[in-house]
């Protein structure tokens, strides 16, 4: 899933290159960015054993030096990733948004985020 995720973005938002779009971390300083966070994962069980449904909360944090850039790229994330289905995914579902502002060593040094959860619904796709 983590794999098809980072792709389907990539793939889906204009101007934002590959080495952009992270899970865990962004070491590059060019901004606007996404960080991918897997937050939970979970198997779905049958009586016969797992079903090969897994269901994961991905939260996707989307950086810029400004809350609008933040939050632009946010709102896009959202628009393409909410309600998709395919290519091993039955469902992600937009599951909420925060959004703020991080701080560095000086008060006026900082970058804003918009941080949006997603519920993902995914069976690895017969190949």
């Amino acid at each position: 899933m983590e794999e098809a995720l980072r792709a389907l973005l990539i793939a889906g938002l204009q101007g934002m290159p590959s080495s952009r779009v992270n899970w865990g971390q962004h070491l590059a300083g060019v901004q606007p960015y996404l960080v991918l966070n897997l937050i939970s994962l979970n198997e779905g069980l049958t009586m016969q054993g797992p079903d090969g449904l897994e269901t994961a909360r991905v939260q996707i944090d989307a950086y810029a030096p400004t809350y609008k850039g933040a939050s632009d790229a946010g709102r896009a994330v959202k628009a393409l990733l909410h309600g998709h289905h395919g290519d091993g995914f039955q469902l992600i579902e937009f599951s909420g948004m925060r959004h703020m502002r991080e701080t560095g060593d000086d008060a006026d040094d900082g970058i804003y985020r918009a941080s949006l959860d997603f519920l993902t619904h995914w069976r690895q796709p017969n190949g």
